[in-house]
């Protein structure tokens, strides 16, 4: 069975950063497009439907996050900003306003690829019957059983309150992705929760309890500090 090749769309100005990154996706079976500025990004959006967009946000032309809100306004096609500002402002307002993830530049093929994978798995899982959607996580001993609901931790069950659950079950199902703090409590209370992400870090104080062997350096949930959480990516993804 041949791997499908899946496309990849870059937007970005810079020439080196351009030609590394087109050199490490095509000797990774990804069909390449290039675009040095957004009306020319947005051009190829368009007309080839890449399966994922990396978007640097400072082009010569249009601010990256007005393509971002262009673009969501007719496709749900993955978005991974990759962008030197690194501030957590830039961070939220990007993923806010509809990206998928968000890299800071510098960094390294191993990590480009582990974003890509984990863009594309969650868009292929929105067929909610998929069989990518039901497999349980495993990482490291972790294993989540989505549809039993089940939490093992190196063969022992963990017990998790129903709200902890869905937030692990949540991220979990978003591996190797940032998920802002509003996006989190938007999908575990609802839309006209509370803005304030005390209710979230008490919870996840208490879920690292349960999980991490050592809760200030955690091993499967980390902290994007200013900005949300990201669980580890699934192994059986990752490959």
């Amino acid at each position: 069975m041949i791997t499908p090749s899946y496309s990849v769309l870059i937007i970005e100005d810079e020439k080196n950063i351009l030609d590394f990154m087109t050199k490490a996706l095509k000797a990774n079976n990804y069909k390449v497009f290039t675009a040095a500025s957004g009306n020319a990004g947005l051009a190829l959006i368009t007309s080839q439907c890449p399966d994922v967009v990396l978007l640097d946000l400072g082009l010569p032309d249009i601010d990256g996050n007005e393509i971002i809100s262009s673009v969501r306004q007719w496709t749900s096609c993955p978005i991974i900003v990759v962008s030197a500002r690194s501030s957590e402002r830039d961070k939220v307002t990007a993923l806010d306003l509809g990206a998928d993830d968000y890299i800071t530049k510098p960094f390294g093929t191993p990590e480009l690829l582990a974003r890509i994978r984990a863009s594309l798995r969650h868009s292929n899982r929105m067929e909610s019957s998929g069989p990518l959607y039901i497999h349980p996580y495993q990482c490291h001993g972790l294993i989540i059983d989505f549809e039993k609901r089940m939490i093992s931790l190196h063969g022992k069950p963990v017990h998790l309150t129903p709200v902890e659950y869905k937030i692990v079950a949540f991220l979990a199902r978003n591996s190797g992705k940032v998920m802002t703090y509003s996006a989190i409590m938007s999908n575990i209370w609802g839309p006209y929760t509370d803005s304030n992400n005390r209710i979230l870090r008490v919870n996840m104080a208490n879920i690292r309890r349960k999980l991490e062997l050592n809760p200030a350096q955690p091993e499967y949930i980390f902290t994007e500090v200013g900005v949300g959480y990201r669980m580890k990516e699934d192994e059986y993804e990752a490959g």
